[in-house]
C-alpha cells in the first residue's frame, strides 16, 4: 500500500481527497499546513505528495524549492487555483513532477499520481557508470566518491545524459523533460547548465564530458 501525503487547507476538499485515494488502495496522512506535512515527512515514508500552493503557514512552492533543495525527490503534484500559464510553469520550475489545477476529475488526479509513482519506482537507487554515481533518491551524484556539487536541474539532465549515452539530444528536447515545460525563448538555459556540469566534471577529473553537436544537440561520453 502507497503513502500518500495531501497538503490542503480546505478541509471538505481534503476529506474527500482521503477518502477518495483510501478508496483506491492508498495509506493517507492529511496535512492542514506546512508544519504538519514537515512532521509527517520527518516520521513516515512517503510515496507521493499533492500539494496546495497557498496555505496557512506559508507558500507551498517554497516548501517544493525546500525539499528539492535537500535532495528530497519524492514526487509532487501540484493541486492548486492558480492554473494560469504562469503559475505553472513557475510550479513546474521549483520542482514538481506533475500540475493540475482546481476544479479537477478526480479520475484524471488519481491516473497522474499513479503516473508520478510508477515513474520514481522505474529508477534504481543509484546508478553507476565507471566512477560516475548517481544517487537517484538524494539527487546527488559523485565522482570518485567526491560529490559534484550539482544543483537540481544539473543532476536531473546528468541523470537523463547517463541514461542516454551516446546518443544526441538537442535543447528543445532536453529543456521539456527537465524543466517539464516548452522551452519558448530559454534556448539558453539548456546550454548555461550543460557549461556548468561539464566545469564540475572537469574539476572531479572526469573521463566523461558533454559533447555539442553543431545543429543536433548534446551527447554524453567518455573521453
Amino acid at each position: 500500500m502507497k503513502n500518500l501525503l495531501c497538503v490542503e487547507d480546505e478541509l471538505n476538499l481534503l476529506e474527500n481527497n482521503r477518502k477518495f485515494f483510501e478508496k483506491n488502495g492508498f495509506n493517507v496522512f492529511g496535512a492542514e499546513t506546512l508544519a504538519q506535512a514537515k512532521m509527517h515527512l520527518a516520521n513516515k515514508t512517503i510515496d507521493a505528495i499533492i500539494l496546495d500552493i497557498m496555505l496557512p503557514d506559508g507558500n507551498g512552492l517554497e516548501f517544493l524549492k525546500e525539499l528539492r533543495l535537500y535532495g528530497n525527490m519524492i514526487p509532487v503534484l501540484l493541486l492548486t487555483a492558480w492554473n494560469r500559464n504562469a503559475d505553472i510553469a513557475k510550479g513546474l520550475d521549483a520542482g514538481a513532477d506533475d500540475y493540475i489545477g482546481k476544479p479537477f476529475s478526480y479520475d484524471v488526479l488519481l491516473s497522474r499520481v499513479n503516473k508520478m509513482i510508477n515513474q520514481a519506482e522505474r529508477l534504481p537507487e543509484k546508478i553507476t557508470n565507471g566512477f560516475l554515481t548517481l544517487d537517484v533518491l538524494s539527487g546527488q551524484a559523485f565522482m570518485n566518491d567526491k560529490t559534484l556539487l550539482l544543483t537540481q536541474k544539473e543532476f536531473a539532465l546528468l541523470l537523463l545524459f547517463v541514461q542516454n549515452e551516446n546518443k544526441t539530444m538537442d535543447s528543445k528536447y532536453l529543456y521539456e523533460k527537465v524543466w517539464k515545460t516548452p522551452m519558448y525563448n530559454n534556448n539558453q538555459t539548456v546550454k548555461k547548465h550543460i557549461s556548468s556540469i561539464r566545469k564540475k566534471l572537469g574539476e572531479a577529473n572526469s573521463r566523461y564530458t558533454i559533447i555539442a553537436i553543431r545543429g543536433e544537440g548534446y551527447c554524453f561520453e567518455k573521453v
